[in-house]
C-alpha cells in the first residue's frame, strides 16, 4: 500500500481544492507526518463502548430548537468591558450588569468570547480562542471582591495597583493575573482556616461533581509549574495522566498547592452560574449565548489528559482563500476521528456539557471541522495542510442529544469554503446557521435581501475577526492591514463599490448609520440577531486581525466608555425601537 493509499484509507485528502479555487496536493512528507500524528493503537473494549454509545435507534435525534420567535442578543468581548468597580478587565459581576442593561433594552441575552481556562501564569497570551482547556473557566474573570475569604484589607493595599489597572487603555493581563492570584492565594489560605460551614459544604459538593476530571485538572495545574517545558517533556509518570500516580500525588505534602486550583474554579463557576440564574430570573429566553473554541493549546491540559482524541502534533488552521492568501495556521490540537471512536466520543460530550451547563445557546467555532478538518503538520507552512475526515453524524448526534438534554441551542460557525450541503444537514439536525452580513452577497456582489436569510440562524454584521461597523464603513480595516504588511484581500476601491452596494441594500440613508443596517438586519427572518457593543459604540478597531500575534493589540483592547456611561452614547428607548419586532 503506497502513501496515498494508506493516507485515503485514513480518512485523509492528499488533494483538495482551497477557498481560492486552487488544486492542492499535499507535500509527501507532509502527508506523512500526518498519518504518523493520527497513527494510534486501538484500545481493549473500543468498540464495544462506541456500539453502546450509538445505539441503531439513537440516530434520527435532532437539537433543541429554542421556545421563542426573533430576538436580539447584545455581543461582547467581556475582557474589553470597563467598569467603575472592576480591576481593569471585565468580570463576573460586570457580566450581570452587562445582563440588567441588556434585558432593559430587550435583548433575549449576552453573547460571549470564550470562557475557557487559559494559562494565568503566562496570561499575556490571552487569546480566547487558545485554550489550555475547554473543559474549565479562565480565573481572570473572578470578580475577587465577591470572594467572602478575601482579607479585608487585600484592596486598600492594593489600591493604586488596581486604579493603574482600570485605567488603562489596554487591558494588562499580567497585571491582572498578578494581582488575582495574589488575592485567591490569600483567599484560600482564610478559606482553609476559617470559612463558613455553608461554604466549606459547598466546596465539597463541587469537587464531588468535578469528579476525577477536576481533579487531574488540578494535578496538571501544579504539574506544569512544577516542572519546566511542555507536558510530553516530564519525567515519568507524569506525560501521561496516570490515576494511580496522580493519587498518590494527592497524598502527599503538595496536596494542598493542588487543592488551591480546586479553588479557583469553585469560585469561578459560583459567579459565572449566578449569571445565568440572573439571566432567568429576568426572563432572557437564551441567557449566556457563549462561544466554545475549535482547539487546544497542544501544552496544555486538554490535550494532555486526551492524547488519543487529541492531536498534539497536529495544527488545526484553514488552506488559502480570498481573506488568508497564504492560509492559516491557528496553532491548535483538535480531535482526530479514530481516537473520538475509540473513547466514545466522550471528549467531545464533555466538551459540550462544560459550556452547556451554564448557557442557552453555544456557538461551535469553525463548525465546519465537524466534517473535515484542516490540520498543518509541525514545522509545516499554512498552505501544506490536508484535509482530515471526521465522523460527522457521531458529532452532530452528541451535539443533538447534549442540546435537548441542557435545553441548550447550537449554532455552527459556517463560515469558508463550506461544501455542498453541510449547511443542509445541520438543519436536519436543528443545529443553527451563523451569517454574516458582510459575506452575504450573490453572485454579482449585491448584499441579499432580508428575506433571504435562514430562520434557525444567528445573523450579524460581523464578527470579531472582521471590521466594525464603523471600520468597515471607512476602509480602516483595510488601512490596518496595509500598515501590517498583510493582504487586506480587497481594495479601497473595491470596498467603497461594496460599500454602495450596501447603502442600496438598506436603502439611500444620507447618514448611512449602523441604525439603517441594524434594521434591515431586524427584518430578516432569522430568529436571533447579534448585536455588537463595538457597533452601538462606535468602535472603529476590531478586536482580532487575523494572521497577527504581537503586531496588533488582539484581544486587548478595552471599550471606550464605562458601562455605568453607556446612557450618555446609547439611546436604549432609540435601540428598542430599531428592534421592536425582536422584543417581546
Amino acid at each position: 500500500m503506497d502513501l496515498f493509499e494508506r493516507a485515503a484509507k485514513s480518512g485523509i485528502s492528499p488533494v483538495f481544492i482551497d477557498g481560492n479555487g486552487q488544486r492542492r496536493d499535499a507535500d509527501p512528507q507532509a502527508l506523512l507526518s500526518v498519518l504518523d500524528a493520527l497513527d494510534h493503537p486501538v484500545q481493549d473494549g473500543a468498540l464495544e463502548s462506541l456500539n453502546a454509545a450509538f445505539k441503531s435507534d439513537d440516530m434520527p435525534h435532532r437539537a433543541y430548537d429554542g421556545d421563542f420567535g426573533r430576538r436580539w442578543l447584545l455581543a461582547v468581548q467581556l475582557y474589553g468591558i470597563r467598569s467603575q468597580r472592576n480591576w481593569g478587565i471585565g468580570d463576573f459581576t460586570d457580566l450581570q450588569s452587562l445582563l440588567a442593561w441588556a434585558s432593559g433594552a430587550g435583548a433575549a441575552g449576552i453573547g460571549l468570547n470564550p470562557l475557557h481556562a487559559l494559562f494565568d501564569d503566562h496570561a499575556d497570551d490571552c487569546s480566547p480562542y487558545s485554550p489550555n482547556s475547554r473543559l474549565f473557566l479562565n480565573s481572570i474573570y473572578i470578580d475577587i471582591e465577591q470572594v467572602p475569604e478575601l482579607p479585608p484589607g487585600f484592596r486598600a493595599k492594593h489600591g493604586a495597583d488596581i486604579e493603574r489597572l482600570r485605567q488603562a487603555d489596554l487591558v494588562d493581563y499580567d497585571g491582572v493575573a498578578d494581582l488575582k492570584t495574589k488575592a485567591l492565594r490569600e483567599a484560600f489560605k482564610n478559606f482553609k482556616s476559617k470559612t463558613t460551614l455553608k461554604r466549606k459544604t459547598d466546596f465539597e459538593a463541587f469537587r464531588a461533581s468535578g469528579g476525577a476530571l477536576l481533579s487531574r485538572f488540578a494535578c496538571f495545574e501544579f504539574l506544569r509549574r512544577k516542572y519546566p517545558g511542555p507536558w510530553w517533556e516530564w519525567p515519568a509518570p507524569w506525560t501521561r495522566p496516570d490515576d494511580t500516580a496522580l493519587a498518590s500525588l494527592r497524598r502527599g505534602p503538595d496536596n494542598l498547592q493542588i487543592e488551591y486550583f480546586e479553588f479557583v474554579q469553585w469560585c469561578a463557576d459560583r459567579q459565572l452560574a449566578a449569571c445565568a440564574s440572573l439571566a432567568e430570573q429576568l426572563g432572557m429566553p437564551v441567557g449566556l449565548y457563549l462561544d466554545i473554541a475549535v482547539g487546544v493549546k497542544a501544552d496544555g491540559f486538554d490535550a494532555w489528559n486526551e492524547q488519543i482524541a487529541i492531536a498534539r502534533q497536529l495544527s488545526v488552521g484553514a488552506p488559502p482563500d480570498q481573506l488568508n492568501t497564504a492560509g492559516q495556521d491557528w496553532g491548535l490540537a483538535g480531535f482526530n476521528a479514530a481516537g473520538l471512536e475509540h473513547r466514545a466520543f466522550a471528549p467531545f460530550r464533555d466538551m459540550l456539557r462544560a459550556s452547556m451547563r451554564y448557557a442557552g445557546a453555544i456557538r461551535l467555532d469553525h463548525v465546519l471541522g465537524l466534517n473535515r478538518l484542516y490540520v498543518v503538520p509541525h514545522g509545516y507552512a499554512p498552505h501544506q495542510g490536508v484535509y482530515i475526515q471526521m465522523p460527522f453524524e457521531e458529532m452532530l448526534e452528541v451535539a443533538a442529544q447534549e442540546s435537548v438534554a441542557h435545553r441548550c441551542i447550537v449554532i455552527g460557525e459556517d463560515l469558508g469554503t463550506v461544501p455542498d450541503g453541510f449547511r443542509e444537514r445541520l438543519a436536519d439536525r436543528a443545529i443553527w446557521s451563523y451569517r454574516v452580513m458582510i459575506f452575504e452577497r450573490d453572485g454579482r456582489g449585491d448584499f441579499i435581501g432580508p428575506d433571504r436569510y435562514p430562520k434557525n440562524a444567528l445573523v450579524t454584521f460581523s464578527t470579531h475577526d472582521l471590521p466594525t461597523f464603523a471600520g468597515w464603513r471607512s476602509a480602516h480595516d483595510i488601512d490596518v492591514k496595509l500598515m501590517l504588511g498583510m493582504d487586506p484581500g480587497e481594495t479601497s476601491e473595491q470596498r467603497r463599490e461594496a460599500l454602495a452596494r450596501l447603502r442600496m441594500a438598506v436603502g439611500d440613508d444620507r447618514d448611512f448609520t449602523f441604525g439603517a443596517v441594524l434594521s434591515t438586519l431586524s427584518n430578516t427572518p432569522s430568529r436571533l440577531l447579534g448585536v455588537s457593543i463595538e457597533d452601538l459604540l462606535g468602535v472603529a478597531d476590531q478586536a482580532n486581525v487575523p494572521g497577527t500575534i504581537d503586531e496588533h493589540p488582539n484581544w486587548r483592547r478595552r471599550l471606550p466608555v464605562a458601562i455605568e456611561l453607556w446612557g450618555e452614547r446609547i439611546d436604549p428607548g432609540h435601540l428598542r425601537d430599531i428592534l421592536k419586532e425582536r422584543i417581546v
